[in-house]
């Protein structure tokens, strides 16, 4: 397999166009264009998009976001982990690596990874290393989170669900 060199996307209307590729691959999920529409600066370095480039032309794409272990809801310890989004490599260069080399390159902080699996993509995920969650619906939502845990990370689990409990006159 080819080793593919991963980037951080600047902000920026070059990067705007290079996105509209990708509008039609995007399933049931926003497009990034609504994303980057909302977060434009130009030549912003801190951006959360990273792709790989095919000579010129971005082919494969994804966002990826730290999440504060405050919020942790999924892992055990609670602990930074990123968000995996919007994952999608253009179809005539599906099935290359491009997609497996921006996972391992999220995987390479050695945080826990979240995602959501889209439609049919478990197989991809679970190739990967990642597996699916205990389903928590106040947490997930409807969502299919599937997770990386690094070393010395495993699932977190729930005691019990909230209860909604109305006071009682005694």
């Amino acid at each position: 397999m080819e080793n593919y060199e991963v980037t951080r996307l600047l902000v920026n209307y070059k990067t705007l166009e290079e996105f509209k590729n990708f509008r039609e691959f995007g399933a049931a999920e926003l497009s990034m264009k609504g994303d980057l529409e909302a977060n434009i600066i130009e030549n912003d370095s801190e951006s959360p998009f990273y792709g790989i480039y095919y000579g010129k032309k971005l082919v494969a794409r994804m966002s990826l976001y730290r999440i504060d272990g405050k919020f942790d809801r999924y892992f055990e310890p609670a602990q930074d982990y990123l968000e995996l989004w919007k994952l999608e490599v253009l179809e005539p260069y599906r099935y290359k690596g491009y997609g497996k080399a921006l996972v391992n390159f999220a995987k390479s902080f050695n945080l826990p990874v979240k995602t959501n699996a889209r439609q049919g993509s478990s197989e991809f995920w679970n190739h990967l290393g990642f597996e699916p969650v205990t389903y928590q619906p106040t947490r997930d939502r409807g969502e299919s989170p599937y997770v990386w845990y690094p070393d010395g990370v495993h699932e977190q689990h729930a005691d019990t669900e909230p209860v909604n409990i109305e006071s009682t006159n005694f």
